[in-house]
């Protein structure tokens, strides 16, 4: 006879399987890190600045 199967834990077990598979999916999808972001909203930032000074007066 088998070892007794605890179905709630079974069934906790295989959603927390989905879900860090899921993650793993967007992540790739969308995902970039916290740093990467701030590097490109700092260049963006830097762009603007960059182009209004070069901006002439009326």
């Amino acid at each position: 006879m088998g070892k007794p199967v605890n179905f709630n834990r079974f069934r906790k077990d295989k959603a927390r399987a989905e879900k860090t598979t899921r993650a793993d999916r967007n992540s790739l999808k969308f995902g970039r890190t916290k740093p990467q972001k701030e590097l490109e909203k700092s260049k963006a930032a830097k762009a603007k600045r960059d182009l209004d000074g070069h901006q002439r007066d009326p």
